[in-house]
This record gives structure tokens, C-alpha cells and sequence, in this order.
């Protein structure tokens, strides 16, 4: 097949393409300068010029496809300064993306987080989250792309937990780390009994390549490996990565710790892949994530 990946040279995307190529299938990635062009080569693929925030240049990418994986989003700005934003310019990316394989019946795979799920309960792939606050226009590109179904696309939508780990990671556990470093102690939240799913990095990128070759139109997926780790001993691995003592504090002083990030930090995110792994045969086999904290993957 020849697939479309966009996001090819992120964390996801950089251990994904060699596994389609290794599959026999041909990469092409998009790209916006000329760096990630040369990234993207060195991955085995071949790059085309084409912009989230230009949802004609994806449409013709898309077109030229046999099918498509996408994993780009505007972290940068999501997670900063406008997320309302990066989430209408997913919709429109998504929409142009759709319109290209239309009545072909070629696969569409899209990436995106747990968030809007119900909290407290285990997760399910037959679980529909709930759009809400600025960037709750993302699960409604969700929602369009799995309606793409009944569009003659094979669409199909992997969901994946707050941490994908690994040696290398730049995602929510480094942060956690950085800031355990700079405050001089490891926090949670409460009993810290919330729970993060969590899965391996090699592990989410073995699952894109399952969905684009074998997903059923309309398939909601989830790209989880343990269900559920508490976050008391994700901090408490933190603590004896750093060497410094692990905290509890209550939801004021969590609130200061914690800043803009403490409903992640408290919030109790379950998930479930019973039914991805049974539909695909997905077997995550890669260390779980309080093993990488054991096995010094996550530097001091």
C-alpha cells in the first residue's frame, strides 16, 4: 500500500514509518520545511510539501495516497496558547483528508487522546466521548472521520493514553520529571489512586500499522497496553529516578504544584483495549511504563 503518514517524523511517527516499510508498504510523509524533509528521507520515506494549516496541499497529498495515518496535531500551540484553535485546524484537516478518499474505500487512521471520556470508569472502544471545553471541536473531527464510514472510507480512530513511553520521550512524563527536579519533590494528588493508562511507544506505532492494514470501517481503537497505573507510583518512580521524596498534597497545594496541568495529574483516565486487541490481534509486548523507570530509561 502506499500510505500517507502525516506527523511521520514526531515520537510516534519516527517508529511507525520503519514498520511500515519493513511491512512492504511505501511512505510518504508530510512535511513543512526542508529539515523535515531531509528527517523524513532518512526514515526510508518520501517527503511532500503539505501544512495543517493548508488543507489543500493535505487533499492532494491524500489523493495520491492509497490510504492515510494521521498523526499531526498543533501540540505547540494545544497546549499553550490556543487549543480551540488547533483543534478547528484539525477539523479542516481531517475534512480535506476525507473528501480525498471518499467512495474509494481506502483507509483513513486517526490519532487522538482518551480526553472526553468518562472519568472514573473503565473506558471502552464502544465509549463515544463527549466534546467539551475549547478543544472539544477534536472530538468532533473524531466523530466526522468515523462517520467517513458511510463514505466509502475504511476509517478508523486509535486512541491513546495521556503517556506513550519510551527511551527518548518528550511527552507528559518528562515534564513531570522536570518539574520534580525543579520543586525538589515528586507530587500527587490525594491518595494519588487515579489512574493513567500508558503504553510503549513501539507498541502504538505496531497499532497504526494493524489499522491501516486491517481496521473495519467506523473501528474505534485503543491504543493501550496497561489499563491503568496509578499516578502515586508513577510519582513515587519519579522520586527514585531524581532522588528526591515523593508527596502527596492536597487539591490546593496541587493546584499551585501543578499549574495548568493538575487536572491531568488528578484526573482518573482508565482505558480498556479488550476489543482492539481481539479485532487486530494487537499484542503490546514492550515494557510497561514503571519498568522504564526501573531500567533507567528516564534519566536523572
Amino acid at each position: 500500500m502506499h500510505v500517507l503518514v502525516t506527523g511521520a517524523t514526531g515520537w510516534i511517527g519516527s517508529a511507525l514509518v520503519p514498520r511500515l516499510i519493513a511491512a512492504g508498504h511505501q511512505v510518504t510523509a508530510t512535511t513543512r520545511s526542508d529539515t523535515a524533509a531531509d528527517a523524513v528521507r532518512a526514515l526510508g520515506a518520501q517527503p511532500v510539501r503539505a501544512d495543517l494549516e493548508d488543507p489543500d496541499s493535505l487533499r492532494r497529498a491524500a489523493e495520491a495516497s492509497g490510504g492515510v495515518i494521521h498523526l499531526a496535531y498543533r501540540h505547540d500551540v494545544a497546549f499553550t496558547t490556543d487549543p480551540a484553535g488547533a483543534a478547528e485546524t484539525e477539523y479542516k484537516a481531517v475534512t480535506a483528508m476525507g473528501e480525498a478518499l471518499a467512495g474509494t474505500q481506502r483507509p483513513f487512521v486517526m490519532a487522538v487522546g482518551l480526553a472526553g471520556l468518562p472519568e472514573g470508569e473503565v473506558a471502552t472502544e464502544t465509549d463515544r466521548a463527549v466534546p467539551n471545553g475549547p478543544a472539544g471541536k477534536r472530538i468532533e473531527a473524531v466523530e466526522h472521520v468515523l462517520g467517513l464510514a458511510e463514505h466509502g472510507v475504511r476509517s478508523s480512530v486509535v486512541r491513546l493514553p495521556p503517556t506513550v513511553h519510551g527511551t527518548g520521550d518528550t511527552g507528559f512524563v518528562p515534564q513531570l520529571i522536570s518539574l520534580a527536579r525543579r520543586t525538589g519533590r515528586s507530587a500527587y494528588v490525594g491518595t494519588g489512586d487515579n489512574r493513567w493508562p500508558a503504553v510503549h511507544r513501539d507498541d502504538a506505532a505496531t497499532l497504526f500499522r494493524l489499522a491501516v492494514e486491517e481496521a473495519t470501517a467506523g473501528t474505534v481503537l485503543h491504543g493501550v497496553a496497561e489499563e491503568g497505573v496509578a499516578f502515586r507510583d508513577i510519582a513515587e518512580g519519579i522520586a527514585t529516578v531524581l532522588g528526591v521524596p515523593a508527596r502527596s498534597l492536597d487539591a490546593d497545594a496541587a493546584s499551585d504544584h501543578f499549574g495548568g496541568f493538575v487536572r491531568l495529574a488528578g484526573g482518573d483516565f482508565p482505558a480498556s483495549s479488550t476489543l482492539t486487541r481481539e479485532r487486530l490481534g494487537w499484542a503490546p509486548s514492550e515494557p510497561g511504563l514503571l519498568a522504564e523507570f526501573a531500567a533507567g530509561n528516564y534519566p536523572s
